[in-house]
């Protein structure tokens, strides 16, 4: 069975070829499965994302297990990586089923700290060739467990940023630029003025949080500007939980989940495929 990559080499080589890995937050094995055989079809790398809640909900050693068979089935690079996991505890766990990447979310604590809690866990990770992304600054709205307001979002400065990887030797970094966890309230603004200083000052690879909802064109300029990582969790949620009411209003009494689960299957691919065209990363393998 093949091993499960790191995110190290994937984002290296979006990075020198101008496209983005999407990350695409899964919840069980039909999203799974919809994510690993859609990128399969279009020759993308791909990394499945699995947040605490995901992780306690389905178990790291049932993720570990369909992701490598998920690898298993096709060429394509395939990374399980851990979304905004906040414990030490909980990362190392997952570490030890087997997970291959992994994100320490410190961002909400002072800048000192949150470089000794990613030190920390990097130490770690490291041993087992497992990549670490970390995040500076905070993003507002909510993805799952993790809720930031709006007074308390703060964009990343580039200098910090330099400061904070020569701190740490993390992998990737998320840089908050404007996006937000969940949908928005109106056309969101980024500051591609603050991507380009950061790109500019910084060498490793940098991730966009909070793509969902977000204009096609503000992503890709974004990528253009050096986003090589761009994580998608609402636009897919919502396609399959919607499509799975809509089943039940037609089919009221239907029981058989092999059922009412294809539909949500078939309208989440949808959008798999079109964030993956966003991204540009389909036939890199």
């Amino acid at each position: 069975m093949r091993k499960l990559l790191s995110t190290r080499q994937m984002l290296l080589e979006a990075q020198k070829g101008h496209y983005a890995v999407p990350a695409f937050n899964i919840h069980n094995m039909e999203t799974m499965q919809v994510v690993a055989a859609t990128a399969a079809e279009l020759h993308s790398p791909l990394i499945l994302a699995a947040t605490p809640s995901t992780v306690a909900y389905a178990g790291a050693d049932y993720l570990v297990a369909m992701a490598a068979v998920a690898a298993a089935r096709t060429d394509i690079p395939i990374a399980l990586h851990l979304d905004h996991h906040e414990k030490f505890s909980d990362i190392q766990s997952s570490i030890d089923a087997g997970v291959s990447s992994c994100m320490i979310d410190a961002s909400k604590e002072p800048f000192e700290v949150n470089i000794q809690r990613t030190q920390e866990v990097l130490a770690y990770a490291h041993r087992y060739d497992v990549t670490v992304e970390a995040e500076l600054g905070k993003l507002v709205g909510m993805e799952d467990d993790l809720v930031v307001d709006e007074k308390d979002s703060m964009y990343t400065n580039p200098k910090d940023a330099v400061r904070f990887i020569e701190a740490t030797g993390i992998d990737s970094l998320a840089v908050a630029i404007g996006t937000a966890h969940g949908l928005y309230k109106g056309r969101p603004k980024l500051d591609f003025d603050r991507l380009q200083e950061i790109r500019q000052v910084v060498d490793i690879p940098l991730v966009l949080h909070g793509a969902s909802d977000v204009p096609d064109e503000l992503v890709q300029k974004a990528i253009r500007l050096g986003i090589c990582k761009v994580n998608i969790a609402t636009d897919l949620k919502i396609p399959f939980s919607g499509a799975i009411k809509a089943y039940f209003q037609q089919h009221p009494e239907a029981s058989d989940p092999r059922k009412y689960l294809n539909p949500a299957k078939e309208a989440m691919e949808a959008v798999v495929r079109h964030k993956i065209a966003v991204c540009g990363s389909a036939g890199k393998y």
